[in-house]
């Protein structure tokens, strides 16, 4: 059996009345890029920072490389940390900066300067070393940030919103950089952001939390295409939510009925099973939808009427609203300049059993 590289069993934190973080089960392969996922107050950085030893848990346990590190300080656990912040020392030289945690560790003169030579070139800023943080850009500096926690190769490496305080295009160069470092190096990555586009750009799981929990873990395509929550589906992208209701599970159908359109049927989850009558939630993202024109027909058929259609380039966005007040969206490759749709004219959407998914209402208390 493969020992995982980090492993947290029933991690919780609590600060007087309030649930920092509840119960937190999480495990990580050697290699992993991870993201720890969701809004402000969910648990992030409280997770992220009880791993790194800066926060001491109430209870449960932290394992790294299979050895118990719950109550470790810090710089015994072999870990690396990624500040959104960058926390570079202003007056050493960027060769400075990274040199140091080698010096802390008492490496020799001829390493040092070979270790920090290939992380230089690593993060592609080679001839900055002299320079000190304030000559560098902001991107840069996070980069230098970077090539200081990975010079003494740690055992995982954890990042704390590392793009928060960047622009647009930084963050957007910065994403691919650190993916193609996690790449060539096989480091084992632990990364927090609120940025879906990140999560889902760079990660090989996302760990979705909310309200001090975690919500849902799986690769970016399990949690976009089959949420397990109502939470998940309208965290992560653009989504169709309808109220409905189970009339029958037979074979590999669900047959549900629903005042926004009538007899729904989608494909069942082998892995849940729902009670005639039971209320639920049928999630359907919008690029699953198609509008029906031309007398084309789908597995499933809404009817209502336009209240916008906006290009957006390569795809169109449809909006509309249901008889039931509901509203729908589907979007669709552009094909062409996009003919005159006048508002309030009625709309056929359609789309197929296998692009909806159904969602108890009852995990989300509602």
């Amino acid at each position: 059996m493969i020992t995982p590289k980090l492993k947290i069993r029933e991690l919780r934190k609590t600060y007087g009345p309030v649930v920092a973080l509840a119960g937190a089960n999480l495990e990580m392969p050697e290699g992993e890029f991870l993201t720890l996922l969701g809004p402000s107050g969910s648990g992030k950085t409280t997770l992220l920072m009880m791993i790194a030893g800066l926060v001491q848990p109430d209870s449960g346990e932290v394992w790294v490389d299979g050895k118990l590190a719950t109550y470790a300080p810090p710089h015994k656990r072999d870990i690396g940390v990624v500040f959104q912040n960058y926390a570079l020392f202003p007056h050493l030289t960027v060769f400075e900066n990274i040199a140091f945690p080698l010096r802390m560790r008492g490496m020799r003169a001829s390493e040092i300067r070979r270790e920090v030579g290939r992380v230089l070139e690593l993060v592609q800023l080679a001839e900055v070393g002299e320079r000190l943080p304030r000559a560098l850009s902001g991107g840069q500096q996070q980069r230098i940030a970077l090539a200081r926690c990975i010079v003494y190769r740690p055992s995982i490496v954890l990042m704390d919103e590392p793009l928060g305080a960047l622009d647009k295009k930084l963050r957007d160069q910065m994403k691919l950089e650190i993916k193609r470092l996690h790449d060539e190096l096989g480091i084992t990555v632990l990364y927090v952001t609120h940025d879906q586009e990140e999560a889902m750009v760079m990660s090989d799981r996302i760990c979705l939390m909310n309200q001090a929990r975690i919500e849902q873990i799986g690769t970016p395509a399990e949690l976009y295409f089959r949420p397990q929550t109502i939470f998940a589906a309208d965290f992560l992208g653009e989504s169709n939510l309808f109220d409905a209701v189970v009339e029958r599970e037979e074979g590999a159908e669900v047959e549900l009925s629903s005042a926004a359109g009538g007899t729904i049927r989608l494909a069942r989850d082998p892995h849940r099973s729902f009670s005639r009558g039971e209320a639920v939630k049928v999630m359907v993202r919008p690029e699953t939808v198609s509008v029906l024109d031309n007398g084309k027909t789908a597995d499933n058929i809404v009817e209502g009427r336009v209240t916008d259609a906006i290009l957006v380039g390569g795809v169109t966005k449809y909006y509309a609203r249901l008889a039931d007040g509901t509203q729908i969206s589907a979007t669709d490759l552009t094909r062409g300049p996009l003919a005159p749709i006048v508002r309030g004219s009625e709309i056929r959407f359609g789309w197929p059993k296998g692009g909806g998914v159904i969602l108890p209402v009852r995990e989300q208390g509602l």
